[in-house]
């Protein structure tokens, strides 16, 4: 048997909450460590980058190494067998989460998910709502109870954040840091 090194992949979801800016902060880093990406963006996100951003669907997808459409459930991150790190969904929906809290597979980006928790892999939902109702702790707790990593985007303010983008970069960092990744942030104490 001949062992091929492959590059490292992780799966990078963007859903439809408000926040597209984490997942395409992401695709930025991920790309500056020389991970190969995997993007699923939601019919959801692609109106919201629209109202976040002047960025057009088609660069953020430029900005992956592979582009699946949300409705490709034939796609290669749709199996185990694909070797990845895992999924950051950034920013993650509510309906995304509780798709995947319920094992709900009606699109790629909750199989993906899916198929990242069954292969026991890390997925870090970054969700991105406020305020929260009990159906929604239980859904977090839900995914929680299955492997998954609830890290909602919250700002650690003991860093100076001095603008926006200094706190999309800190909660992304801290996002990457769940997949052994480490980028350069402001960090406690160092």
């Amino acid at each position: 048997m001949v062992m091929v090194e492959v590059r490292q992949r992780l799966v990078v979801g963007i859903s439809g909450a408000s926040g597209v800016i984490y997942g395409i902060r992401a695709l930025q880093r991920l790309s500056e460590l020389g991970i190969e990406t995997h993007l699923i963006m939601s019919r959801a996100a692609k109106i919201t980058l629209a109202h976040e951003t002047d960025l057009k669907v088609a660069a953020v997808e430029a900005m992956a190494d592979v582009v699946y459409s949300p409705d490709d459930i034939g796609a290669a991150v749709s199996s185990g067998s694909f070797a990845t790190m895992g999924l950051l969904v950034a920013p993650c929906s509510i309906r995304t989460l509780s798709e995947i809290a319920t094992g709900v597979t009606s699109s790629l980006l909750p199989r993906a998910a899916d198929v990242a928790l069954k292969e026991r892999r890390t997925v870090v939902l970054m969700v991105r709502e406020a305020p929260l109702h009990a159906g929604h702790l239980k859904s977090m707790l839900a995914a929680n109870d299955m492997g998954a990593i609830i890290a909602p985007p919250v700002p650690a303010f003991y860093t100076r954040p001095a603008s926006v983008d200094d706190i999309v970069d800190h909660s992304v960092g801290r996002a990457l840091d769940l997949f052994g990744l480490r980028i350069d942030i402001p960090r406690w104490r160092e």
